[in-house]
């Protein structure tokens, strides 16, 4: 009873045993390896699969979803001969599990290894200035490269980004000693600009000014000049009306001798006037003789009078 409770016990490991090798669970996004008798067999996909115990065994395992390898920080020499640190990260993917497994020993030692050679290649091509513009540049090229030497691994690789590029710190000092210029440069430029173009506009102002001072003097000038000729044509006619009202005063009776009246006092005055005016006179012989005078500018208007045509 005991011999037979042992090999029961036999029996049973050994088939725990063959069902551990036989069964295996592949779970998703993953890739496993098959030997038999140790020569490569089949891949396994996501699923339940069944092996032959004790013949087939799975080597290798791979998983095939993205995956980010950090590439250590390295010295990179520039082309102006300016030592950098550059790190960054590499993303991949495993395409081909079975030449992922026997196309190369470690593939993301031997990408990482190739990510820092071809880095250190593509940084000594461009200056110090160049390099933190030129990422995108650099990484597209670094992608090409080392996509160009995994896909006999099997393995895709997806992008490179560069994290970091450091300088050294008098490299640093000098570069910002440069911005520090070069904003106080575009600083100045931009108020010589500023100045600029308040002076342009001062001008202009100050010539609109002139202009329409100018405008507005000679409107000024023409409206003075119009106004001039209204009055001077005003005066001429009043003057011609007044001189035909004593013309016609003279026809009526009475007339004759309110105008010889009018010319008396006007003399009068005149005559004082003229000797408050001036020192020295000269006064003709029949000064005393009025009624000559008077009788004398009578004729004048008689003369006048007969000249110029009655207003019917």
């Amino acid at each position: 009873m005991e011999a037979g409770t042992f090999v029961l016990i036999v029996l049973a490991l050994i088939v725990v045993i063959a069902i551990a090798k036989t069964a295996v669970v592949v779970p998703q996004q993953s890739a496993y390896v098959v030997e038999r008798l140790g020569k490569y067999s089949s891949t396994l996909d996501a699923g339940f699969h069944i092996l032959v115990p004790f013949i087939d065994a799975v080597r290798y395992k791979h998983v095939l979803k993205e995956s980010a390898v950090d590439i250590p920080e390295q010295v990179c020499i520039t082309r102006d001969n300016v030592q950098v640190h550059v790190d960054g990260v590499l993303y991949m993917r495993v395409l081909n599990p079975e030449r992922a497994s026997y196309g190369i020993n470690n593939y993301q030692f031997a990408l990482t290894q190739l990510a820092q050679t071809a880095l250190r290649s593509e940084i000594g091509k461009i200056e110090l200035d160049k390099t933190f513009e030129a990422r995108t540049t650099i990484n597209a090229q670094l992608v090409n490269e080392l996509d160009k030497a995994s896909e006999p691994w099997g393995v895709k690789v997806l992008r490179y980004e560069i994290k970091n590029i450091t300088p050294p710190n008098d490299v640093l000092n000098a570069m910002e000693k440069q911005m520090r210029a070069e904003r106080e440069k575009r600083a100045l430029i931009l108020s010589s600009e500023g100045e600029r173009d308040a002076a342009i506009n001062q001008a202009e102002g100050e010539k609109q000014q002139v202009i329409k001072a100018s405008e507005a003097k000679k409107q000024q000038q023409i409206n003075e000049a119009e106004g001039a000729a209204v009055a001077i044509l005003a005066i001429a006619q009043a003057t011609a009306d007044g001189l035909r009202k004593v013309a016609e005063s003279i026809k009526v009776p009475g007339g004759h001798e309110a105008v010889q009246l009018r010319v008396a006092e006007q003399y009068i005055a005149k005559f004082g006037e003229l000797a408050k005016s001036s020192n020295t006179l000269v006064l003709p012989a029949n000064i005393s003789d009025v009624g000559s005078m008077i009788a004398l500018a009578m004729n004048a208007v008689k003369q006048t009078g007969t000249s110029v045509p009655a207003k019917s």
